[in-house]
């Protein structure tokens, strides 16, 4: 027993010995480190958990802008331009590209990579896609671990391209700093914002293929519907929101929104806003932490606990809110388990 707990201890050194090694290479910038740290967010595993705790102690300092839209609204188009004239001022950027994945499969075609192919070049862009292996509201699971990670290495601006926002998939709201949603003329995109809440979660409205026709019409209406949400909107922000035109593929309308973004910023440093941005996120992962820890509890030791209450449940003995009361401890009620 004494060799065996000599070689799992010296086995765990060397595991933090080198996780010290590729953390410090991370903070240095190093795109290989960079690369690995973040296959380590995304494998879930414990050894990846305690890296991504000791980057976390060195983030806080990006700017992390989402941008959101149904799909079609040339969203990839638009993370394009803005990078290449982010670095036009010297800035480093990182891209998260989130696509989805087959629920067959699981697997995700990442077509991001193909659409961003110009900027691969560049030593001052990073970027990473990720597949949402079943996660809903637009973002995958490690989302903000491999924001972390760019954070960590010395990207000022981490742009994040969600999925695309369907009925409810709204996440990005507590994930960046700064929110875009992109809106493309023809696509019912008014009606669409109304459904899904996005009117509500965007700091900045751009509608995109703004050489087509009906562009003017889809501003219209989308300032119109702002100006109606007005009162509601205050309760939030005192940010006005602007509706913006742009057509990333002609590169036009780009400038106006990056001076928009930054200005966004410069609002919520000013006005202390970012603060309670910077809480929401952090309550956001919490939150989903705490989801994930417990939904692997019970479909890993606690699996014979879950089998149990939900024969009961099936039985109508139980419903479902008390199976799972049960499940967590939180209630008393033991009887045939």
């Amino acid at each position: 027993m004494a060799s065996t707990d000599l070689h799992n201890s010296v086995a765990a050194s060397d595991r933090g010995a080198a996780a010290g090694g590729l953390i410090a290479e991370v903070l240095e910038g190093r795109r290989k480190s960079i690369a690995r740290m973040m296959s380590l967010a995304e494998s879930t595993g414990e050894a990846g958990r305690e890296a991504l705790a000791q980057i976390h102690r060195h983030t806080g300092r990006a700017h992390i802008i989402g941008l959101t839209g149904v799909p079609g609204s040339g969203k990839s188009t638009m993370v394009r331009a803005l990078a290449q004239k982010f670095r036009t001022s010297g800035r480093k950027v990182g891209i998260v590209a989130v696509d989805p994945s087959s629920p067959f499969t699981g697997g995700a075609i990442l077509g991001d990579r193909i659409r961003m192919t110009e900027l691969s070049g560049d030593p001052g862009v990073f970027i990473r896609s990720m597949g949402t292996r079943g996660a809903l509201g637009g973002l995958a699971h490690s989302t903000l671990d491999v924001a972390d990670v760019l954070d960590a290495a010395g990207y000022e601006l981490v742009l994040i391209e969600t999925v695309g926002v369907g009925q409810d998939e709204v996440d990005i709201v507590q994930a960046a700093h700064t929110v875009v949603v992109v809106s493309a003329p023809g696509l019912g995109d008014e009606i669409q914002a109304i459904k899904a809440g996005v009117l509500e979660i965007a700091d900045i409205h751009v509608v995109s293929k703004c050489d087509r026709p009906d562009a003017t019409q889809t501003v219209a209406n989308l300032r119109g519907m702002l100006a109606l949400g007005a009162a509601a909107m205050g309760e939030r922000s005192t940010w006005m929101v602007p509706v913006l035109r742009s057509s990333a593929q002609n590169r036009e309308g780009i400038d106006a929104l990056i001076s928009t973004i930054d200005a966004h910023r410069a609002h919520l440093d000013d006005s202390g806003e970012i603060e309670n941005r910077r809480r929401e996120i952090v309550e956001m992962r919490i939150l989903k932490a705490a989801e994930d820890i417990v939904r692997d509890r019970l479909l890993g030791h606690g699996r014979n606990e879950l089998d149990q209450v939900l024969r009961r449940a099936m039985s109508r003995d139980i419903d479902p809110y008390a199976a799972a009361k049960i499940l967590l401890g939180t209630s008393t009620d033991q009887d045939g388990l």
